[in-house]
């Protein structure tokens, strides 16, 4: 009976490992997927977002459909340019998971905004208008 209690604890032991190290190696995986993205975060209206950056627009979230999970970046009113009453533009730095193919981003680890004069120094950058 005791070798039995003891394969039984030895395949236990090798179960948690194996385990450990699948979900470190998911944890590795989430982190290389995330990306530091920089350009200009656009918030014309209640819940529309998006990252303009070099690469292209990044859906960040659409009034009554996704919305990406994490802090959006907090803006002080130097670093912000009103469009619509409250709403407008800044220019931010945010670690994301995103969705390459689609330009969504699912997640928001990290979000940092800038003075305007980072994304205005930019020659890859376009400025959202006022009317965008």
């Amino acid at each position: 009976m005791g070798d039995a209690g003891e394969g039984r604890h030895r395949r236990a032991w090798v179960l948690c490992a194996l385990l450990g190290i699948t979900g470190l190696s998911g944890a590795q995986a989430a982190a290389s997927a995330s990306q530091l993205r920089c350009g200009w975060w656009q918030n014309p209206t209640p819940g529309n977002a998006w990252l303009h950056d070099r690469h292209g627009r990044w859906t960040v979230g659409s009034q009554g459909g996704a919305q990406a999970e994490g802090d959006w970046p907090s803006f002080t009113e130097a670093q912000w340019v009103r469009t619509n009453g409250f709403y407008g533009h800044g220019c931010a730095c945010v670690r994301v998971v995103a969705d390459a193919r689609t330009q969504r981003v699912t997640h928001i680890l990290s979000a940092t905004a800038k003075p305007l004069a980072a994304c205005r120094q930019d020659r890859h950058l376009r400025e959202p208008s006022q009317s965008e």
